[in-house]
Parts: structure tokens; C-alpha cells; sequence
């Protein structure tokens, strides 16, 4: 199986520490991102990976070489400006062939979650999707009490609601055929191709993702981690 990782963002928000290296070799414990992806995805199952790199993609490639240390394939899509999210499937053709209704994971390059891949990719075969989007419930606190009035007449006070809401999680699992709605050489994102498709009428379906997960976006996410031993043994080792 196949799996294309967005590896290519400047990490922006994680400054300083991609001042010097890009953000998929930022370490949890004594490994990268980069590395606990690929050997996660590797007990799942993949066996050939595309790496969509572009800020300080000589460090990348040079610690992934071409996956032989982790017995799977590697190989490269480089940008030489920022494409999006979807972007660099629009030069997936020229780089890897696909069989006859095959599909393929594409996900963001800074995820940590013990999702059970292989259930997704049943999911998807089974509904028949063109793409299929791992979905994630978030619980949010808002951190202030929010005051229901009229007139100046207090009605209700909630004290710090919870509200719930579905996020797109960056994991999708992708039919090859829909690599032809991607224009080349185009800034395009997965919302793009989503909206794209659904003028179509083609299915798009959401799998909810129960297990753990966390999109790396900020310095906190870290902490959360070094403080979650049970977390970081179930997925890095």
C-alpha cells in the first residue's frame, strides 16, 4: 500500500525550534515525527511512501534516504514553492503507479495518533468513496461565562460551556483516479479538491477517528506528550 506524508511546511508556529530543522525531525523521545510515522504506517501495512518535502528538504531526504533502514520505499516530491495541501498530487502520476481502482492515505506530516489505518481503508472501500476524511470530536472549554440578556436583563449564566465540534484530523484516504482533478504546478488545498468533487456529485465520506490524536501545531502539544507516557509507548514503541 501506498502513503503520500505532507512533509513540506515551514512549521511557522513552531518557532524557534524550525529555525534549524524542519518540523517532521522535531524529536518525540529519542525519535523524529517523520521516523514514528512511517514505522507506524509500516506495522499497518504501507511498504511505499511519497514524501512531498520543500523547507529544508536536504535534511529530510538525508535522514529518510530511501527507507531501507525501515524496509519500505521512499521517494521524493520536492516543491520548490508552497503547493497546498493537495498540490503535490498533481505530480503524483509522473512519480508512482497506481492499479486499477486503487487508493491511497495522503496525511499531514505532523500527526500523532494510534489510528487504526486498516480500518479506515475498509471504510473507504466499503462506502465507495472517492476520498475519505478522518474526522476527529473536539471538546472545547471556552474560557470565559457566557451571559444570556434582554434589556439589561440577565436571563441565563453558563459558566465556561463545553462546546463539541467535528475537525478534519489531516488523514485521508484518496481513490488514485481523483488525482486528475488536481491542476499541475498549482497552489491547490484538500478543501479544494473536496469542494471540487462535491459539485460533482461524487461520495465523500468521514470516519470518525476514536483513538488518540493530535495535530502538532503548537509548542503545548509537546508537553502533552512528555507528560503521556501510556501515549508515547503505545505508538513510538
Amino acid at each position: 500500500m501506498k502513503a503520500v506524508i505532507l512533509a513540506g511546511g515551514m512549521g511557522i508556529r513552531l518557532r524557534p525550534f524550525t529555525f534549524s530543522i524542519p518540523k517532521p525531525l522535531l524529536p518525540i523521545g529519542e525519535k523524529p515525527i517523520i521516523e514514528i510515522i512511517i514505522t507506524q504506517l509500516k506495522k499497518n501495512g504501507f511498504r511505499e511512501f511519497v514524501l512531498a518535502v520543500g523547507y529544508k528538504s536536504k535534511m529530510l531526504q538525508t535522514y529518510c534516504g530511501d527507507g531501507s533502514q525501515y524496509g519500505v520505499r521512499i521517494i521524493y516530491l520536492e516543491e520548490s514553492k508552497p503547493s497546498g495541501t493537495a498540490g503535490p498530487l498533481g505530480c503524483l502520476k509522473e512519480k508512482v503507479k497506481f492499479k486499477k481502482d486503487e487508493s491511497f492515505l495522503l496525511m499531514n506530516g505532523d500527526i500523532f495518533t494510534n489510528l487504526n489505518f486498516l480500518k479506515m481503508l475498509d471504510y473507504h472501500k466499503r462506502k465507495k468513496n472517492e476520498i475519505t476524511i478522518g474526522v476527529k470530536r473536539i471538546k472545547e472549554e471556552k474560557p470565559y461565562g457566557f451571559i444570556d440578556s434582554k434589556n439589561g436583563v440577565v436571563k441565563a449564566i453558563t459558566e465556561k460551556p463545553v462546546s463539541v465540534n467535528i475537525i478534519n484530523a489531516g488523514i485521508y484516504i484518496i481513490k488514485a483516479s481523483v488525482i486528475k482533478e488536481v491542476p499541475p504546478n498549482t497552489f491547490f488545498t484538500m478543501p479544494n479538491l473536496i469542494n471540487k468533487l462535491l459539485l460533482k456529485n461524487q461520495p465523500i465520506g468521514a470516519y470518525l477517528i476514536k483513538e488518540y490524536w493530535l495535530g502538532l501545531e503548537q509548542l503545548q502539544h509537546f508537553e502533552e506528550l512528555h507528560n503521556n507516557k501510556y501515549i508515547r509507548k503505545r505508538i513510538i514503541w
